[in-house]
């Protein structure tokens, strides 16, 4: 051969798709197909395939498995002469090595891809029984299975079917597959086959009618006794048999296997018998199944074995599929679900996985089961168990808008025919989309992307992709829209009473009172109609993702009204990514954050990703600068404190969105794991915004009373949870104040204007306003209620050496100076370290005193009525269990060790384990105890809008307490069980630690 000519011919081979024209060249050359390979029919049909290599590759080897020269020759005659034959075997050649293999091994099949009468362009059930009807055993049964599934591709990729009909196709090929595996069970054991009635009900894909290449085949066996065949023996006859039917299809033979038969759809899954009767199935569903069992029953289909038990098994199971979405959390089950099979995913896959990634098929199928199970109750069009289907029947109904309807079908035929031609190649089960370019490049090719297949593939890949990872919740949302908005001619919309069922799906009390929020805030045609009708799709599925969806969304009609003519708003909301999310988050979540944002809806400027400062916590210092220089720029001690008021509601409103978005995580970032970061993270907010609050209400004080020098020094120490950096959203600032008057001062004029600044100070805090007060508390000075508000440092000197009781160095375990004069503050903690840190810690008496003390406290101050095991302060286990236990041992060690010299709770407790007093597991059971009655406190403040020590009675506050917990719908009650395992716990400890000898 010339040089010119070989140049020529590579040349060409390279202009029809061949990647590598050599050996493509040198197979042409050979002896299988010298007669034919200069035929321009011949390349034009290989450079059609998928991968024209594999395809010439295959020819080549089906060629040499040829029987006879007469076989060889009569194939090769009808491949140039049959253009029908020459498309569909070098289409399959180029797309399936698995079929090739099988071709090779059983080379007179290609015969199966002649025939091209019109009959064969679609077959059914009946057409694939007769193809299979020959089989004898499992090893036969997988050739002619084969020899059916190379007719399923041939049309397939030649595209003389689509997607949809392929899919139906190999569920009508699975069908027949599994009538003549009973049959073969059957001739096996027919004393078995005479001894029940045996119906094979599919499931999944197979039962929808839209199978996989290669996929387990869903199945249910339901039995009923053969006349006169006692229960129990029939039950174990059809047991066999099933058992038989799933080795036939299952087992790995000679000619490999068909596919898994998997039953564990079934009630109780694989821990449940693998047939039961009719009524056994029925008494399961109607008492213990769960949400998805119906869901998968959407899907039931009886294919095989006696037609009127699987008739009968339909009827008596299909109404309960469309009671469904009548149970409590409907939706909320479903939607988790999903998330656990997304979570599931390991991470390295997620990004290729077609199946069950984010805007992948489950996405589709998922969503249009929801609304099927929602609205099929009552229009009986939209019960096909075939997704496409499905979404066609929602559309024509006004249950999905038309236009995303024909988005998600174009999408979902797309990711459909990706997974087809993956799992063709090899016929292995898989839904991750392959990494070589090779494999790329001849899936892309074989869905017509023939300009840059890889490229092209991966292009259309991620825009079908992202259109179902948008649309998916969204299509469940935007028809309530359209029910109270204008729509397009000929649209069809969502019928009051239809968006009345999708709204209880959803969670809502007031479906009513919903619908009329929608048209408030959707209806017309504005600018901010038109971006309203965008937002409220997506924020109606996180409203209905909180336990009060209904307060969700009244919230987001206030503040959207309140800021309505605000142009940053609503561009906040669509343009930032967190911002929309965030706030259906805190507006939906109870009433403490809600009611902060809407005396100053602009706070929803904190909620957004740019410059408003976001959700993190601001430091003390900048708190008090603020402040401070709101202060002074008012006219009057008033308006100052007015203004610093101002400033702790809006970082009370940042600190507790904050907390509730990492409780709850947001689509882009899970929950916070570390329970204790968010209570410290709380505690450090609260306290440090009540010390900038505090030092800016004195300084307002003083300068409208005395200018800028007070005739005395004035400090404010912090006491309690205050002093431990530990206040909630709920707490009173518990606190000491000490005076020291200036030099030349007489001592009555230095504590007259000392008691009129506490006085000025407390006044001004809890003026009403639109701010919340914020209680000063002076109890815990010496003496009680009945001693002096403020002291000298002098006289608190005088009475803790000469008074002092033991409750009394308990209680300075936690003072801190807060706000005033530094220098007096740290002299007065130099007074109080030999009392709190004592030399040699606590005698018997002392300690005596403080269990008397405390086991009074328990009796007397619990609320009548109230449940013990409950009360996060005072009960077993709770926060005073835990904090006098480490105050405990803080007053007897702290001398000797400093790490218990510390006001906070959780640092002593770590220190006091580093330091040998407790075992490292007793530290970590009283930590957990204690977190998780802060947290339950916190949740109970921002829920209802007012402080509480127990959980909320009112089914949807306690609901929402446990959404804050991390606890889903309908989980409350594990909530209080796992409260009260954790609280027992730390009892059992503190018995030993506090009251132990």
């Amino acid at each position: 051969m010339t040089p010119g000519r070989r140049s020529s011919t590579f040349t060409r081979l390279l202009r029809h798709g061949f990647t590598d024209p050599s050996a493509a060249e040198r197979l042409l050359d050979g002896p299988e197909l010298t007669t034919v390979r200069d035929d321009p029919v011949l390349l034009e049909a290989l450079g059609a395939t998928a991968d024209p290599d594999l395809a010439l590759h295959g020819l080549v080897r089906l060629l040499e498995a040829q029987p006879t020269p007469t076989a060889h020759r009569e194939l090769l005659d009808t491949l140039i002469a049959a253009k029908p034959l020459r498309d569909r075997l070098l289409g399959i050649l180029g797309a399936s090595t698995a079929l090739a293999d099988h071709l090779t091994r059983h080379p007179t099949d290609w015969h199966a891809l002649v025939t091209y009468e019109p009959h064969d362009l679609h077959p059914g059930v009946t057409e694939f029984e007769r193809g299979l009807a020959e089989a004898t055993d499992p090893v036969s049964l997988r050739v002619a299975y084969r020899r059916c599934l190379l007719s399923i591709a041939a049309r397939d990729v030649c595209g003389t079917t689509d997607v949809a009909e392929t899919a139906g196709e190999l569920a009508d090929l699975a069908t027949a597959t599994l009538r003549t595996a009973l049959a073969l069970a059957e001739q096996a054991a027919p004393e078995d086959a005479a001894a029940c009635r045996l119906a094979v009900i599919a499931m999944g894909k197979c039962g929808g009618h839209e199978l996989n290449y290669v996929s387990d085949v869903d199945v249910i066996f339901v039995a009923e006794p053969a006349e006169g065949t006692p229960e129990p023996q029939a039950l174990r006859s059809a047991t066999k048999l099933a058992s038989h039917l799933m080795r036939i299809c299952s087992e790995t033979t000679v000619e490999g296997s068909i596919w898994p038969v998997d039953a564990n759809l079934r009630p109780e899954g694989r821990n449940g018998p693998l047939v039961r009767t009719l009524s056994s199935h029925a008494a399961y569903y109607q008492r213990w199944a769960k949400t998805w069992e119906f869901q998968a029953l959407l899907k039931a289909r009886p294919v095989a074995g006696d037609p009127a038990l699987g008739q009968a098994y339909l009827d008596a199971l299909h109404p309960l599929v469309w009671q469904a979405a009548e149970r409590d959390n409907f939706v909320p089950d479903v939607q988790k679900m999903r998330r656990r099979v997304v979570e599931n995913i390991p991470a390295a896959e997620v990004d290729r996985e077609l199946k069950l990634g984010p805007g992948g098929l489950r996405d589709v199928e998922f969503a249009v089961q929801l609304l099927q199970l929602v609205h099929g109750r009552t229009d009986p069009a939209l019960r096909s168990g075939t997704t496409l289907d499905a979404l066609r029947a929602l559309a024509a109904g006004g249950y999905v808008g038309r236009e995303d309807a024909a988005r998600l079908d174009e999408a979902y035929r797309f990711l459909r025919s990706m997974e087809h031609r993956i799992q063709l190649y090899r016929l292995r089960r898989t839904h991750l989309v392959p990494e070589a370019e090779a494999d790329l490049r001849r899936i892309g090719r074989s869905l017509g992307l023939r300009t840059d297949p890889v490229a092209g593939l991966t292009r259309e890949w991620k825009r079908h992709s992202t259109v179902v990872r948008r649309l998916h919740e969204k299509l469940f949302y935007r028809p309530l829209l359209d029910a109270v908005a204008q729509l397009a001619p000929g649209e069809a919309r969502l019928s009051a009473e239809a968006a009345r069922e999708r709204l209880i799906a959803l969670g809502y009390a007031d479906p009513a009172a919903a619908l009329r929020h929608l048209e408030a805030l959707a209806s017309g045609v504005t600018r901010k109609a038109a971006i309203q009708r965008t937002l409220l799709p997506v924020l109606l599925g996180w409203f209905a993702d909180s336990a009060d969806p209904d307060a969700g969304l009244l919230n987001f009609r206030k503040v959207s009204d309140a800021l309505g003519k605000t142009p940053w708003y609503l561009r906040l909301l669509r343009d930032e990514g967190a911002a929309a999310e965030n706030l259906a988050r805190v507006l939906s979540a109870g009433r403490l954050a809600p009611d902060l944002l809407m005396r100053a809806p602009e706070a929803v400027a904190l909620l957004g990703d740019g410059d408003g400062g976001g959700l993190a916590p601001r430091r003390r210092a900048a708190l008090e600068q603020e402040i401070l220089a709101a202060v002074g720029r008012a006219e009057n001690a008033a308006q100052g404190v007015t203004a610093a008021r101002g400033v702790r509601r809006r970082e009370l409103f940042r600190t507790a969105a904050a907390d509730i978005v990492g409780s709850y995580g947001t689509e882009t970032s899970p929950a916070e794991a570390d329970q204790g970061a968010l209570v410290d993270r709380v505690g450090a907010a609260v306290s440090d915004l009540t010390k900038a609050t505090l030092a800016g209400t004195l300084r307002a004080v003083v300068r409208e009373g005395w200018g800028d020098t007070l005739p005395t020094r004035f400090a404010v120490i912090g006491m309690g949870r205050f002093g431990g950096h530990e206040l909630g959203y709920g707490s009173d600032a518990d606190v000491l104040f000490v005076h020291e008057p200036r030099e030349g001062v007489a001592e009555q004029e230095a504590s007259a204007a000392a008691n009129r600044v506490v006085a000025e100070m407390r006044r001004l805090l809890q003026l009403p306003s639109a701010d919340p007060p914020l209680l000063i508390d002076a109890d815990l000075r010496p003496e009680g209620k009945s001693g002096p508000l403020v002291r000298t440092l002098k006289s608190y000197e005088a009475y803790y050496r000469r008074w002092s009781l033991v409750w009394e160095s308990q209680a300075l375990l936690r003072a801190e100076p807060v706000a005033g004069d530094p220098d007096l503050g740290r002299r007065f903690v130099e007074l109080i370290d030999p009392l709190r840190y004592p030399a040699k810690g606590l005698t018997e008496d002392a300690v005596r005193e403080i269990r008397r003390l405390k086991a009074r406290m328990e009796s007397e101050r619990l609320p009548r009525g109230a449940d013990p095991k409950l009360h996060t302060k005072l009960g077993p286990g709770g926060l005073s269990d835990v904090e006098w236990t480490v105050q405990l041992l803080q007053l007897r060690h702290a001398h000797h060790e400093p790490g218990l010299r510390t006001t906070r709770t959780r640092e002593a407790l770590a220190a006091a384990r580093a330091a040998g007093l407790l075992s490292a597991e007793d530290a970590e059971i009283l930590d957990e105890a204690w977190v998780l009655a802060s947290r339950v406190r916190n949740a109970v403040m921002l829920v209802r809008g007012r402080a509480g020590d127990t959980f909320p009675t009112e089914p949807r506050e306690l609901a929402a307490v446990g959404r804050y917990l991390g606890y889903g719908a309908g989980h409350a009650g594990d909530m209080l069980d796992a409260y009260r395992r954790t609280t027992r716990r730390a009892r059992t400890v503190v018995d030993e630690l506090f009251y132990g000898d």
